[in-house]
């Protein structure tokens, strides 16, 4: 029972949106942003769980043994419904962020670009081999909005803290989104999918990986200035922890391992900046 529990968390997509919401909670308490906290966080949340759960709605099951397809393939009443629910909480709450409406806009855009070459239209279809910056069009998505539309929305000036943080972020993620590429190679030629992965030799791709995660480093230690060095420390577990996971991520096939450890290694630091806040 608690492994039926555990999957519908990790595959329904609550599991990623509770993360989206610890990120933004890390920036608002980093950056001392002040604005309706709940409102937007619920926007993020239900917009997560929109945006992911349509995106595994539209991922072909044949012949896959992933846990998370099958699980889809096995619920996917379940993954309308899912849907339709962030769809709805989203709109609710996009509605009372109104006066912010372009650069939510912005977001939503990118989000939708990720995933629209999963969809049959032909015009859809034609992204598919266009499509090589796909990991980026995610990783600024997530960094966009856990780290920038806060900022914006709460009509703080863009000072260098906001810069270092979301320098930390995007190549923290991107670190993340290449591994998850590497794993995803096979499926992403099935489809005709065009990234990175299926341009780049192993070594070049590993090369932009490793330079991302030095510069997550780097980014986060230009921080030191604005904050303690215990929340300087929360910043860079996570990196240090994908980086020693490299070896086994690139092996272990596992979606407990991507989708369970790799995805929250996203909000990790949140997570320990939250403990040390008490």
């Amino acid at each position: 029972m608690l492994r039926s529990v555990f999957n519908f968390l990790l595959f329904s997509s609550i599991y990623i949106s509770l993360c989206a919401v610890l990120m933004v909670w890390q920036t608002n308490a980093l950056l001392g942003l002040h604005y309706d906290y709940f409102t937007y966080n619920a926007f993020v949340f239900f917009s997560t769980i929109c945006s992911y759960n349509f995106h595994w709605y539209l991922t072909p099951a044949e012949y896959s043994t992933s846990q998370r397809i099958l699980w889809g393939a096995r619920h996917r009443t379940l993954m309308v419904v899912f849907y339709l629910a962030g769809a709805v909480g989203a709109l609710w709450f996009f509605w009372q962020l109104k006066e912010h409406w372009l650069p939510l806009a912005g977001g939503a855009v990118l989000t939708f670009l990720y995933t629209a070459p999963k969809l049959p239209q032909r015009i859809f279809v034609w992204l598919r081999t266009i499509a090589i910056g796909k990991t980026l069009f995610l990783t600024f998505v997530w960094t966009y909005v856990t780290t920038l539309l806060p900022v914006f929305i709460a009509g703080t000036p863009v000072t260098a803290a906001v810069i270092y943080l979301t320098l930390h972020r995007f190549f923290l993620i991107y670190a993340i989104c290449i591994l998850f590429d590497y794993r995803d190679v096979e499926s992403d030629k099935k489809e005709g999918i065009r990234s990175l992965i299926t341009i780049l030799s192993e070594k070049q791709l590993f090369l932009i990986y490793y330079i991302s995660l030095l510069l997550a480093a780097v980014s986060a230690l230009l921080l030191w200035s604005f904050t303690t060095p215990a929340v300087i420390g929360t910043l860079l577990a996570p990196v240090l922890i994908t980086g020693l996971l490299t070896r086994n991520a690139k092996y272990n096939r596992s979606d407990y391992m991507y989708y369970f450890v790799l995805d929250g290694l996203m909000m990790f630091s949140a997570l320990l900046h939250l403990a040390i806040s008490f």
